[in-house]
């Protein structure tokens, strides 16, 4: 095992003793090698069995990975920096996470100013542990031979309020419960419809109140620099993460390290840096395939975002499969970019499109679907997780049933990718899209999957270099897929950003951001329930963590302004999504939507402008 000394003067005090942060990281340096601890929190966390599966390296403080032992890297095409140590104001054990083989891994950043907490979310450092009282401490001290082992509580502000809150709306079962119960056999009821079912089945859910952080949330914040910016003289909260999402400091790394070290077209030169960049834009494709679970890489197309991967289905699969007489189906939830290319490919083709209403709630009513789909229907293009009002849609059963219709599926996971663990091969999805910077990568860069076999049979879109195979003034040959969908010079460094902020999801571990999410959605639902004047647009079961809602007296404009003065940043509009937000008689909402970085205590803040103007407000 690595002795860890500190080498960085700054770290260490007048007396030679190292600060708290330097403590902290070695601690949890420690604990990532003490064997059994990762079986003992899984243990403990329900659903989170897959800790004890190989994982990739955790994420630092500041979105690097550390290196414990530093070893050498096998591409050619990276060279070895300078020793850290003093020079760079690191300690001298942490070597630089560079690509390796062009990969997505995160590039070397500047270290964070004010110290670091744990990176190891689960195992180690001040907020590891959920309370003294859960049973861990006997876990952990079995993984690790000790008999004195003390769990900590997660550092999540807010969370007495919480625990409490979500101790009343869901209550173990009487005389059989324990503290050991696990959390999925402890009864759970939605706060909007007690006593009727028990939400979000299919999903890790919040029954549990101990559980309400499983990740260092304090780390987390500071992976996110912006979250440290002042507006109106106040904290930023960032309550606007269904238009777009905040980058941690690896991915805005990963994009100036590619612009420095890598920057060049690819597919098509000898030298080095096209090699490199080559590398690292494929790398980006391999991490994607691995994030939706698609069964090759070549099933994975860059697009500048989900608007553009929806045009593009219209535009290769809508003119060769869908003519005259044949129906579209789509939802009343959906974008307008779910909407409008597929009105144009209607009216070009002179076909018909057929819409699956919502109920009361806001969630897809089935047996309406079921008498939609016939013989003409071509194509199902519904929405996983509505932005406008959070309804998560049970796209699985969306899908079985457009397939034994004869008809194929795509599906616009946008809002999705950030909530909920995606596997297209279970989901039977012919078509996949999402956005990048919905979920933490930069903006311009999004993401068609596409079944291989599906995607040899279309047309190319755009014709131009890379997507040809010989070109002569008679006739072209193309490339397969993706090439084919990919002509001129894509976003090549926004794509291996792309590969950076899945790599930071998946460190954290997307069942833990669900989990943590739908806690914060419970508290916020709680909070603007209790205020006068307030309507909750959407109230499915099944939600993503948006809180949608209008205020009595006020225009949403008015409400999103005086939010703003207070520094949080909400939508208000209509969110693209005119036609859902009119079946509920009205044209725009107030929208706080939650991302995993997100605070109770933040959110206290939004209830209590809310309510200011509540006790305010106009007849």
């Amino acid at each position: 095992m690595t002795i860890l000394t500190p080498t960085n003067n700054s770290q260490v005090s007048a007396d030679g003793v190292p600060d708290e942060a330097l403590l902290n990281r070695m601690a949890s340096e420690f604990f990532a090698l003490v064997p059994g601890a990762a079986q003992a929190a899984a243990q403990f966390l329900p659903g989170l069995s897959h800790l004890n599966e190989p994982q990739p390296a955790p994420v630092s403080p500041a979105g690097k990975a550390p290196v414990i032992e530093p070893q050498s890297s096998s591409s050619a095409h990276v060279p070895p920096l300078a020793e850290p140590g003093i020079a760079q104001g690191v300690p001298a054990i942490y070597a630089a996470a560079l690509p390796h083989n062009g990969g997505s891994s995160v590039a070397p950043s500047r270290p964070q100013a004010g110290g670091a907490s744990s990176p190891y979310y689960f195992l180690g450092g001040e907020h590891a542990y959920p309370s003294a009282d859960t049973g861990l401490d006997s876990l952990a001290a079995q993984a690790t031979g000790s008999d004195q082992v003390s769990a900590r509580a997660f550092g999540l502000p807010g969370q007495d309020q919480l625990q409490r809150l979500l101790g009343e709306l869901y209550p173990a079962k009487p005389a059989t419960a324990t503290s050991a119960t696990p959390a999925n056999e402890l009864s759970a009821t939605y706060y909007f419809q007690q006593g009727e079912q028990n939400y979000w089945d299919a999903a890790p859910h919040a029954a549990n109140p101990a559980l309400a952080a499983p990740f260092d949330i304090h780390a987390v914040r500071r992976d996110f620099p912006i979250l440290a910016e002042r507006v109106n003289g106040k904290q930023l909260v960032w309550f606007d993460n269904a238009a777009t999402t905040q980058k941690p400091q690896s991915v805005i790394d990963r994009l100036s390290y590619f612009y420095a070290h890598e920057n060049s077209n690819i597919h098509r030169a000898a030298h080095e840096l096209a090699a490199r960049a080559t590398d690292a834009y494929e790398g980006a494709r391999n991490t994607v395939a691995r994030f939706l679970g698609a069964a090759s890489p070549e099933e994975i197309i860059f697009v500048r975002g989900a608007t553009e991967a929806i045009n593009l289905v219209a535009n290769t699969f809508g003119k060769k499969f869908i003519g005259a007489g044949d129906e579209i189906i789509v939802s009343q939830l959906e974008h307008h970019a779910n909407i409008v290319p597929w009105q144009q490919l209607a009216a070009e083709k002179g076909a018909v499109i057929r819409v699956i209403p919502v109920d009361d709630s806001g969630q897809i009513l089935l047996d309406e679907y079921r008498k939609l789909l016939n013989s003409k229907t071509r194509l199902v293009s519904v929405t996983q997780v509505s932005n406008a009002l959070g309804t998560i849609t049970p796209v699985q059963e969306i899908i079985a049933l457009a397939h034994s219709a004869g008809a194929r599926v795509l599906v616009d996971g946008a809002q999705a990718v950030s909530h909920l663990r995606v596997n297209v091969q279970a989901l039977d999805a012919d078509f996949y899209v999402f956005s990048g910077h919905k979920v933490f990568g930069p903006t311009g860069i999004g993401v068609v999957y596409g079944k291989k076999a599906l995607l040899e049979q279309l047309p190319p879109w755009q014709g131009g270099g890379n997507m040809i195979a010989d070109v002569t003034f008679e006739r072209t040959q193309y490339q397969p897929a993706p090439a084919r969908f990919e002509a001129g010079t894509g976003n090549i460094a926004d794509a291996v950003g792309l590969g950076a902020a899945i790599d930071y999801v998946e460190r954290i571990g997307l069942e833990k951001i669900a989990l943590y999410e739908h806690a914060l959605l419970e508290y916020a639902t709680h909070g603007l329930k209790s205020i006068p004047g307030v309507r909750l647009i959407g109230t499915a079961h099944a939600k993503a963590s948006v809180a949608s809602f209008v205020l009595a007296g006020y225009k949403t404009e008015e409400v999103g302004h005086a939010l703003n003065q207070e520094g949080i940043a909400v939508r208000s509009g209509h969110h693209c999504a005119q036609p859902i937000l009119r079946r509920f008689g009205v044209e725009a909402t107030v929208r706080p939507s939650f991302a995993f970085y997100n605070t109770c205590d933040e959110i206290d803040r939004l209830i209590a402008v809310v309510k200011r103007l509540s006790a305010t407000r106009r007849s």
